[in-house]
């Protein structure tokens, strides 16, 4: 028969009960990961896919792509709930809609496409649940989540970032007072820049070297930075704003030459306008008295004479020259006759050019004779 020995326990066999705080956090952790894995196999095979990061410009428009697939989407006729973050703590999306998955359900309710900064590019129904920020600018930069909520039982969330590089910019150079009781310099010459990746800025002199002095600089936001110098009065000093996507500058006082280039370039416009249309009214005039011209010497000699002397034809309360009712007085200007006309014949042939009062029945007997 066999006796066994009861030995007491000693608190070294407890010891792998007795874990610390940081081995207990780090349990926890793998037992959410784990649980998270056995959610999503469980999931009925609803899968999420999010592009990791998507670049744009400023002022172009972002898609953040999302998707949902599932090999048996077709066969769930429950609600989808999209919702978009813009930080994981957020409690409240910055934007949400749902639709009912059914093939016989029309429209999409809150989730159809519209104008507003936010909106979706595709059909929830269809597994689409990408995101259209239009216009992006440096504060839409940052991490994004997509979720999705299956009849408010299932869940799945992924996350994708947004990148908006921008080239630094100069959005001012003033010069500022400095209170009195600072003791520092009663002027100041301060510079705010922006961009992404935030800017470093640096001071140059009027010879463009680099100021021993380089101020002090303080951020005034995510993307922009205020740097200040000393300033005395008629200095000139240049402002530079620089970061992986290139630099820009801008120098105080500002300089007159492009002024001064602008005024010349917009006097020598105006004096060209103003030659083009003296050269244009010079060609129309020239133009129409060569149409008129053109237009007198094709026309008959009678159209002439009516056109020439108008209401200046004799009537017949005119009094006569000399007393003879056969005598009329004649006070217009008609063509003069051509030169051969002249040379073979002794009387001037009709029409005649008359300046004075002439005795008409008395120039026609003489060219009978």
């Amino acid at each position: 028969m066999t006796h066994f020995t009861e030995l007491p326990l000693l608190p070294e066999d407890f010891s792998w009960f007795a874990m610390s705080p940081r081995m207990w956090r780090q349990n926890q952790r793998i037992f959410l990961i784990l649980s998270v894995i056995f959610t999503g196999s469980c999931s009925d095979g609803w899968k999420m896919a999010v592009s990791p990061v998507v670049t744009a410009s400023r002022g172009e428009d972002a898609v953040l792509s999302c998707s949902l697939t599932n090999s048996k989407q077709q066969q769930y006729s429950g609600k989808i709930h999209v919702k978009w973050f813009a930080r994981e703590s957020d409690s409240s999306p910055f934007f949400s809609c749902s639709v009912q998955n059914d093939s016989a359900t029309q429209g999409l309710g809150d989730c159809s496409f519209s104008e507003l900064k936010h909106s979706l590019t595709g059909d929830p129904r269809r597994g689409e649940l990408s995101l259209l920020i239009r216009k992006v600018q440096l504060t839409d930069d940052g991490q994004y989540f997509c979720q999705v909520e299956l009849d408010g039982k299932q869940r799945l969330t992924q996350k994708t970032q947004l990148l908006v590089p921008a080239e630094p910019q100069i959005l001012s150079l003033v010069v500022v007072e400095t209170p009195p009781a600072s003791g520092s310099a009663p002027w100041r010459l301060q510079c705010e820049v922006e961009g992404n990746p935030l800017p470093k800025l640096v001071w140059l002199s009027a010879s463009k070297l680099k100021l021993d002095d380089q101020g002090k600089t303080t951020e005034s936001g995510r993307f922009r930075r205020i740097g200040e110098v000393p300033y005395l009065e008629g200095e000139e000093l240049t402002c530079r704003a620089e970061n992986s996507l290139g630099g820009a500058q801008r120098s105080y006082p500002p300089s007159q030459t492009l002024m001064i280039t602008a005024v010349v370039c917009g006097l020598m416009g105006a004096l060209l306008l103003l030659l083009l249309f003296i050269a244009g009214l010079v060609h129309c005039r020239r133009n129409r008295g060569e149409r008129q011209k053109h237009r007198l010497q094709q026309a008959p000699v009678d159209t002439v004479y009516e056109n020439v002397v108008k209401g200046h034809r004799v009537r017949a309360s005119d009094p006569p020259a000399d007393g003879h009712s056969e005598i009329q007085l004649v006070y217009s200007v008609v063509d003069s006759p051509p030169a051969h006309q002249l040379v073979s014949s002794s009387c001037p042939p009709e029409p005649v050019v008359l300046y004075s009062p002439v005795n008409v029945q008395q120039i026609n007997r003489e060219c009978h004779v």
